[in-house]
């Protein structure tokens, strides 16, 4: 019974959790207490021998019953698993959208600022070549009239 179970807790923990049969030298060292050096040990020790349950990884050299469950469980240094839960798993979705939509609001406003300021730029430049033109006009009339006037002048010293 007791062989059954443990067959049974190391399926499920490799169907959901890390299968040390297959796993990497860094992601078996990702695992509390397994160093690089145990890390191979296992990768060694998997080539000639099948890792099914809690008592096959305790065959290879440097690996107790404390490590060969925290493989099984995939509880990484400093973590109790690597698997969040739903409920972490939707706050960081929340999160994410949140985060996203805070994104987007400050784009669309970084946006709008944008356009109100090429806007008024657009009207400065408006504005200046306005003045320009009528600047260039108020010349252009002072030049005729004093074209005018120079022509009365000659034609009254002729005359």
């Amino acid at each position: 019974m007791k062989k059954i179970l443990a067959i049974a807790v190391l399926g499920f923990g490799m169907l959901f959790g890390l299968n040390p049969q297959t796993a990497s030298v860094e992601k078996l060292t990702a695992i509390k207490g397994v160093g690089e050096v145990k890390a191979k040990a296992i990768v060694a020790y998997r080539k000639k021998h099948k890792l099914k349950t809690k008592e096959d990884l305790m065959q290879v050299p440097g690996i107790g019953e404390v490590i060969a469950q925290n493989i099984l469980k995939d509880v990484l240094n400093g973590e109790k698993s690597s698997k969040p839960s739903k409920k972490s798993a939707k706050k960081k979705t929340t999160k994410a959208k949140k985060s996203a939509k805070d994104k987007m609001s400050k784009a669309k406003e970084e946006a709008k600022d944008s356009k109100k300021d090429a806007t008024k730029k657009a009207s400065k430049a408006k504005e200046s070549a306005k003045e320009k033109k009528d600047s260039m006009k108020k010349k252009a009339k002072d030049l005729k009239k004093k074209m005018k006037d120079t022509k009365k002048k000659k034609d009254k010293k002729a005359a």
